[in-house]
């Protein structure tokens, strides 16, 4: 009766579990990725199997064993339709022949036991999927947390940016420019003032260059925090570099910005050891103090800017206060100097021409070219209105090229009336000097306008002649070996060496006019006796060089016949006429007139 009731033992002593996992892990590999090896595997199928054996010859038939089968296969990973398929198909067709079971009830027991295998199978697969489902959504809210906060962080982190330093931790620009507007446009603050220092280190580049950025920028930061120290109850911004600018609130007067600027110098000033160089640094700072009404935060640092550049002017380590009259000129000085090279282009440019007249007998032996400038809106400029600009600039190369061209142009058609034509002299800037082609642009005038080399005379300063550099003095050689007259002006205001002029290529020297000045007085004045005498050296010492010598500031006749009697050469002032065009040249000088003098006392104007 019991066969009846229960599967029996095996048919087949030989038949054994082995067998029939590796045929189960054959089936099944390959359905799904499976993380373990083929002999894992078949071990996991073993066990699966003797636990399938067991359920299959239990008594009672307890068909729950197949529930933990089938999830013990998805915890295994083996969790595809296919792989169940296959698992369904090699136990129904080979379980019960490879273990030699016998019952009869054997078909039926297989079935249902099939059954709660596939049914664990889906429960424990949904549930997986359940559980991944779980883990990504909280994955997802991890994620989503991490990135709101790394979101948080960095806009923080763009707002530890947008305002402050990144190098000196000091307020930025942008934060400054926010205090400053809020300072002088908050409501109810119409009748305060407001003050700003404008700091910029003193030759900061000196230790980039010599020791490296990286002590430079160790500096900054000691610089930084050395004026937030001192200056703790005002804003201190870093605007890039080594410019810091100082806020100062509810100013009573101008001195109470000074006195932060003081504080200011003094805090920079300290010894400073960094990376092991002990490095001693000065600042200039530029004050502006003023109402905040009637005012923007860009007027403010702009006029702090150009304070800032007074004091680095005048030569550093010190502050300047914002002067509105210095700053309109400057500002009009400016305007000037843009508007020359479009004044060149239009034509506003003309030469006017003062004579120099021989002392002897009175003759014209030459002209100096003057450049004036007829301006649209503010009328005729003379040429200490713009030639100083032009000079900071660098326009003085295009403006002195032009007026040396034009001179040779209208020169070449000068006749002296039978006698030898006036030679025409022409002033050339620092510039014009030291360029390599002032050669080449000389022969050129020349050769286009016809004009001998021996009518033009070039006129440089005393400072420009004692050089040390050697291509200049070249040039200069060059030229006066072509014809080309080469005279010093306003010589005796500088340090001219007289022995040095034996090697230049000098033909004249034109004495300045402060010691023509003195000749004015009697000649029994012991002052006008002394300048006499230097001039009488001067005339002396120039004629053993071969030199001519032309007295510039001449307004009266007895000046004029001083210098004849010393054995001066020329002269050149309003005794013997005024700056004018070149049609209104005289041909012979008057030996006694009358003659105006100008505003300054000067002959050239």
């Amino acid at each position: 009766m019991a066969s009846d009731a229960s599967v029996g033992e095996p048919a087949a002593a030989s038949s054994c579990p082995g067998i029939f996992a590796r045929a189960w892990a054959k089936a099944v590999s390959g359905t799904s990725y499976l993380p373990m090896t083929q002999a894992q595997l078949e071990a996991l199928l073993q066990r699966l199997t003797e636990r399938l054996a067991a359920a299959l010859r239990a008594e009672p038939f307890d068909p729950r064993i197949g529930h933990q089968v089938g999830a013990e296969l998805v915890a295994a990973h083996i969790a595809s339709a296919e792989g169940l398929g296959r698992t369904v198909e090699v136990i129904q067709l080979r379980l019960v022949r490879d273990l030699g079971l016998v019952a009869d009830d054997v078909e039926d027991r297989m079935a249902r036991l099939l059954a709660t295998v596939a049914t664990g199978y889906a429960h424990a697969l949904r549930d997986r999927t359940l559980d991944e489902q779980e883990s990504i959504r909280r994955a997802a809210m991890v994620a989503r947390a991490q990135a709101e906060r790394a979101l948080r962080d960095s806009e923080s982190r763009f707002r530890h940016q947008a305002t402050h330093d990144p190098l000196t931790d000091l307020p930025n620009r942008t934060l400054f420019t926010e205090r400053l507007a809020a300072a002088i446009g908050e409501p109810g603050r119409g009748a305060d003032r407001v003050g700003v220092c404008f700091l910029d280190l003193d030759r900061f580049k000196v230790v980039n260059d010599s020791l490296g950025h990286q002590v430079g920028d160790a500096l900054l930061v000691s610089v930084a925090r050395r004026l937030r120290r001192a200056l703790g109850e005002h804003l201190v911004a870093r605007l890039g570099g080594d410019e810091f600018v100082i806020l100062v609130e509810r100013t009573a007067r101008v001195d109470d910005v000074v006195e932060v600027a003081e504080a200011a110098l003094a805090a920079v000033g300290e010894p400073a050891l960094v990376d092991g160089h002990e490095l001693t640094v000065t600042a200039s700072i530029g004050i502006v103090e003023r109402a905040v009404a009637g005012t923007t935060p860009g007027e403010l640092m702009r006029a702090a800017d150009s304070t800032l550049h007074w004091a680095k002017a005048a030569g550093g380590a010190r502050w300047s206060i914002f002067d509105p009259d210095r700053h309109r000129t400057e500002l009009a000085g400016y305007a000037i100097s843009a508007a020359i090279p479009i004044a060149i282009d239009r034509g506003e440019f003309f030469l006017d021409y003062q004579p120099l007249t021989s002392l002897r007998d009175g003759s014209l032996v030459g002209v100096e070219a003057l450049v004036r400038w007829h301006h649209p809106e503010l009328g005729i400029l003379r040429p200490d209105t713009f030639i100083g600009l032009a000079e900071e600039t660098g326009l003085i190369v295009r403006l002195g090229g032009w007026v040396l061209a034009e001179a040779c142009r209208e020169a070449e058609s000068w006749s002296a009336g039978g006698g030898p034509a006036p030679f025409v002299s022409v002033n050339l800037a620092v510039r014009q000097v030291h360029r390599p082609g002032l050669v080449q642009e000389v022969r050129g005038l020349l050769r286009r306008t016809g004009l001998p080399p021996e009518r033009l005379q070039l006129e440089i300063t005393e400072s420009t002649m004692m050089s040390t550099a050697e291509e200049p003095v070249r040039a200069l050689r060059v030229l006066a070996d072509l014809g080309v007259r080469i005279a010093i002006d306003d010589f005796g205001t500088g340090y001219c060496n007289l022995a040095y002029l034996r090697d230049l290529p000098v033909t004249e020297l034109k004495v300045a006019g402060e010691f023509v000045a003195g000749l004015r007085a009697p000649a029994v004045d012991p002052a006008s006796r002394t300048d006499e005498r230097i001039l009488a050296s001067l005339v002396s010492l120039a004629h053993a060089l071969d030199l001519t010598v032309t007295a510039e500031g001449v307004e009266t006749a007895g000046q004029a016949d001083r210098l004849r009697a010393i054995g001066c050469d020329a002269g050149q002032g309003w005794y013997f006429g005024r700056p004018g065009p070149a049609d209104r040249l005289p041909g012979r000088a008057p030996a006694l007139s009358t003659a105006a003098v100008g505003p300054d006392g000067s002959g050239r104007v």
